[in-house]
Protein backbone atom coordinates (compact mmCIF):
# COMPACT_ATOMS: atom_id res chain seq x y z
CA UNK A 1 0.00 0.00 0.00
CA UNK A 2 1.17 3.14 -1.15
CA UNK A 3 0.93 6.46 0.87
CA UNK A 4 -0.42 9.63 -0.09
CA UNK A 5 2.23 11.12 -0.95
CA UNK A 6 3.75 8.32 -2.85
CA UNK A 7 0.49 8.24 -4.82
CA UNK A 8 0.41 11.98 -5.70
CA UNK A 9 4.52 11.90 -6.76
CA UNK A 10 3.49 8.67 -8.69
CA UNK A 11 0.61 10.30 -10.44
CA UNK A 12 2.50 13.92 -11.20
CA UNK A 13 5.29 11.25 -13.14
CA UNK A 14 2.85 9.33 -14.72
CA UNK A 15 0.74 12.43 -16.06
CA UNK A 16 3.69 14.37 -17.12
CA UNK A 17 5.25 11.11 -18.85
CA UNK A 18 2.14 10.59 -20.59
CA UNK A 19 2.34 14.40 -21.80
CA UNK A 20 6.11 15.28 -22.74
CA UNK A 21 6.78 11.38 -23.02
CA UNK A 22 9.83 12.08 -20.24
CA UNK A 23 9.16 12.31 -16.39
CA UNK A 24 9.68 15.36 -14.45
CA UNK A 25 13.22 16.92 -13.19
CA UNK A 26 13.57 16.16 -9.12
CA UNK A 27 13.15 20.31 -8.92
CA UNK A 28 9.88 19.79 -10.74
CA UNK A 29 8.57 17.17 -8.76
CA UNK A 30 10.11 19.08 -5.18
CA UNK A 31 7.78 21.80 -6.61
CA UNK A 32 4.48 19.54 -7.46
CA UNK A 33 4.74 18.58 -4.00
CA UNK A 34 5.33 21.32 -2.33
CA UNK A 35 8.55 20.21 -0.81
CA UNK A 36 11.25 22.67 0.35
CA UNK A 37 14.15 20.23 -0.31
CA UNK A 38 14.78 17.52 -2.79
CA UNK A 39 15.53 14.98 0.10
CA UNK A 40 12.37 14.02 0.45
CA UNK A 41 11.46 13.10 -3.07
CA UNK A 42 14.61 11.19 -2.73
CA UNK A 43 12.84 9.46 -0.17
CA UNK A 44 10.12 9.08 -1.68
CA UNK A 45 11.36 7.98 -5.30
CA UNK A 46 13.21 5.12 -3.27
CA UNK A 47 9.49 3.79 -1.25
CA UNK A 48 8.27 3.56 -4.96
CA UNK A 49 11.18 1.53 -6.86
CA UNK A 50 11.13 -0.83 -3.40
CA UNK A 51 7.96 -1.14 -3.86
CA UNK A 52 8.44 -2.02 -8.06
CA UNK A 53 6.29 0.54 -9.03
CA UNK A 54 9.15 2.50 -10.65
CA UNK A 55 12.92 1.63 -11.83
CA UNK A 56 15.64 4.12 -12.25
CA UNK A 57 18.26 3.46 -14.87
CA UNK A 58 21.62 4.32 -14.89
CA UNK A 59 23.29 6.82 -16.79
CA UNK A 60 20.34 8.54 -18.36
CA UNK A 61 19.01 11.93 -17.27
CA UNK A 62 16.00 11.96 -15.74
CA UNK A 63 16.09 8.62 -15.79
CA UNK A 64 12.98 7.05 -14.15
CA UNK A 65 10.68 4.16 -15.83
CA UNK A 66 7.31 3.90 -14.65
CA UNK A 67 7.09 -0.13 -14.26
CA UNK A 68 3.46 -0.86 -12.55
CA UNK A 69 0.28 1.33 -11.08
CA UNK A 70 -1.81 0.60 -8.98
CA UNK A 71 -5.00 -0.82 -9.38
CA UNK A 72 -7.16 2.08 -8.68
CA UNK A 73 -4.95 4.51 -10.41
CA UNK A 74 -5.25 2.94 -13.92
CA UNK A 75 -9.65 3.52 -13.47
CA UNK A 76 -10.35 6.10 -15.86
CA UNK A 77 -10.63 9.47 -14.25
CA UNK A 78 -8.05 8.45 -11.07
CA UNK A 79 -6.93 11.37 -9.56
CA UNK A 80 -5.17 11.62 -5.74
CA UNK A 81 -7.60 12.89 -3.09
CA UNK A 82 -7.02 16.78 -2.99
CA UNK A 83 -4.41 16.90 -6.04
CA UNK A 84 -4.54 17.29 -9.81
CA UNK A 85 -1.80 17.69 -11.03
CA UNK A 86 -1.15 20.05 -13.68
CA UNK A 87 1.11 19.96 -16.52
CA UNK A 88 2.59 23.32 -17.15
CA UNK A 89 4.10 24.31 -20.74
CA UNK A 90 7.36 25.87 -20.82
CA UNK A 91 9.18 27.18 -17.68
CA UNK A 92 7.92 26.28 -14.38
CA UNK A 93 5.23 28.81 -12.58
CA UNK A 94 6.84 31.57 -10.41
CA UNK A 95 4.08 30.52 -7.29
CA UNK A 96 2.74 27.32 -6.11
CA UNK A 97 0.03 25.87 -8.02
CA UNK A 98 -3.49 26.47 -5.53
CA UNK A 99 -4.31 23.26 -6.82
CA UNK A 100 -2.18 21.20 -4.94
CA UNK A 101 -3.56 20.76 -1.24
CA UNK A 102 -0.89 19.12 0.14
CA UNK A 103 0.77 19.07 3.75
CA UNK A 104 3.61 21.13 3.85
CA UNK A 105 6.81 19.37 5.31
CA UNK A 106 9.14 21.72 7.22
CA UNK A 107 12.52 21.70 6.87
CA UNK A 108 15.29 23.31 8.98
CA UNK A 109 19.05 24.03 7.52
CA UNK A 110 21.90 22.51 9.17
CA UNK A 111 25.49 23.35 8.93
CA UNK A 112 27.50 20.13 7.50
CA UNK A 113 30.80 20.38 9.24
CA UNK A 114 32.89 17.85 6.67
CA UNK A 115 33.19 14.34 7.51
CA UNK A 116 33.25 11.60 10.19
CA UNK A 117 35.02 8.28 9.68
CA UNK A 118 33.24 5.56 9.92
CA UNK A 119 36.29 3.62 9.45
CA UNK A 120 40.07 4.47 10.82
CA UNK A 121 39.35 7.92 13.22
CA UNK A 122 40.62 11.10 10.87
CA UNK A 123 41.27 14.11 12.09
CA UNK A 124 38.87 16.26 14.11
CA UNK A 125 35.99 17.98 12.72
CA UNK A 126 35.81 21.92 12.80
CA UNK A 127 34.82 23.92 9.77
CA UNK A 128 31.59 24.08 8.25
CA UNK A 129 32.18 22.82 4.15
CA UNK A 130 28.51 24.05 3.27
CA UNK A 131 24.59 23.35 4.27
CA UNK A 132 21.86 20.85 3.89
CA UNK A 133 18.15 21.14 4.47
CA UNK A 134 16.48 18.55 7.04
CA UNK A 135 13.37 17.56 7.92
CA UNK A 136 12.10 19.82 11.14
CA UNK A 137 10.45 16.30 12.24
CA UNK A 138 14.31 14.42 12.39
CA UNK A 139 16.04 16.74 15.10
CA UNK A 140 15.89 15.55 18.64
CA UNK A 141 14.72 17.57 21.25
CA UNK A 142 15.70 21.58 21.53
CA UNK A 143 19.53 20.75 21.29
CA UNK A 144 21.63 22.29 18.96
CA UNK A 145 21.90 20.14 15.89
CA UNK A 146 24.46 19.61 13.13
CA UNK A 147 25.29 17.09 10.15
CA UNK A 148 28.28 15.50 8.70
CA UNK A 149 29.40 13.40 5.82
CA UNK A 150 30.43 10.00 6.44
CA UNK A 151 33.31 8.31 5.03
CA UNK A 152 33.67 4.61 5.46
CA UNK A 153 32.38 1.36 5.97
CA UNK A 154 32.23 0.54 9.08
CA UNK A 155 28.61 1.01 10.08
CA UNK A 156 27.08 -0.42 7.23
CA UNK A 157 25.88 -3.05 9.72
CA UNK A 158 23.75 -0.41 10.70
CA UNK A 159 22.60 0.88 7.70
CA UNK A 160 24.90 3.77 7.35
CA UNK A 161 26.80 3.86 3.81
CA UNK A 162 29.99 5.54 2.78
CA UNK A 163 28.81 8.99 1.54
CA UNK A 164 25.68 9.39 3.50
CA UNK A 165 24.95 12.80 5.69
CA UNK A 166 23.76 12.10 9.52
CA UNK A 167 22.38 14.35 11.53
CA UNK A 168 23.76 14.43 14.85
CA UNK A 169 22.45 16.49 17.99
CA UNK A 170 25.22 17.76 20.01
CA UNK A 171 25.84 16.36 23.59
CA UNK A 172 28.29 15.10 25.70
CA UNK A 173 26.62 11.78 27.42
CA UNK A 174 25.91 8.74 25.79
CA UNK A 175 23.84 5.56 26.54
CA UNK A 176 25.01 2.18 25.92
CA UNK A 177 23.97 1.27 22.11
CA UNK A 178 24.06 4.59 21.06
CA UNK A 179 25.62 5.74 17.98
CA UNK A 180 27.85 8.89 18.68
CA UNK A 181 30.72 10.99 17.55
CA UNK A 182 33.18 10.20 19.58
CA UNK A 183 36.22 12.38 20.24
CA UNK A 184 39.68 10.28 20.55
CA UNK A 185 42.53 11.95 22.53
CA UNK A 186 41.44 15.37 21.54
CA UNK A 187 42.92 14.49 17.73
CA UNK A 188 40.16 12.28 15.88
CA UNK A 189 36.59 11.73 15.37
CA UNK A 190 34.76 8.93 14.73
CA UNK A 191 31.40 7.34 13.97
CA UNK A 192 30.79 4.47 16.92
CA UNK A 193 28.32 2.50 18.48
CA UNK A 194 29.29 3.75 22.37
CA UNK A 195 29.71 0.84 25.03
CA UNK A 196 30.65 2.22 28.84
CA UNK A 197 32.41 -1.16 30.61
CA UNK A 198 33.47 0.47 34.33
CA UNK A 199 36.23 3.11 33.25
CA UNK A 200 36.79 1.96 29.52
CA UNK A 201 34.88 2.90 26.62
CA UNK A 202 34.28 0.39 23.71
CA UNK A 203 33.57 2.31 20.35
CA UNK A 204 32.24 -0.59 18.52
CA UNK A 205 32.16 -0.83 14.69
CA UNK A 206 29.16 -2.31 12.55
CA UNK A 207 30.95 -4.18 10.39
CA UNK A 208 33.07 -7.44 11.21
CA UNK A 209 35.83 -6.55 9.17
CA UNK A 210 36.62 -3.66 12.26
CA UNK A 211 37.91 -4.13 15.50
CA UNK A 212 35.94 -2.55 18.64
CA UNK A 213 38.39 0.27 20.02
CA UNK A 214 38.49 0.27 24.14
CA UNK A 215 40.40 3.37 24.99
CA UNK A 216 39.85 4.63 29.10
CA UNK A 217 36.64 6.74 29.48
CA UNK A 218 39.35 10.13 29.78
CA UNK A 219 40.62 9.60 26.15
CA UNK A 220 36.81 9.58 24.32
CA UNK A 221 34.77 12.53 24.21
CA UNK A 222 30.82 11.98 23.19
CA UNK A 223 30.11 14.99 20.84
CA UNK A 224 27.08 13.74 19.85
CA UNK A 225 24.37 11.84 19.01
CA UNK A 226 23.14 10.38 15.93
CA UNK A 227 19.31 11.27 15.27
CA UNK A 228 18.82 10.74 11.23
CA UNK A 229 20.47 10.05 8.14
CA UNK A 230 20.12 11.19 4.77
CA UNK A 231 21.20 8.88 1.56
CA UNK A 232 22.22 10.48 -1.64
CA UNK A 233 21.55 7.97 -4.65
Amino acid sequence: MLTRKQLELLDFIRIRMDTDGVPPSFDEMKEALDLKSKSGIHRLITALEERGFIRRLAHRARAIEIVKLPEAMERPGFTTKGFTPQVIEGDRPKQPRAALQIETVHAVELPVMGRIAAGVPIEAIQEISHHVAVPGSMLSGKGQHYALEVKGDSMIDAGINDGDIVVIREQTTAENGDIVVALVEDAEATLKRFRRRGNMIALEAANPAYETRVLPDHQVKVQGRLVGLIRSY
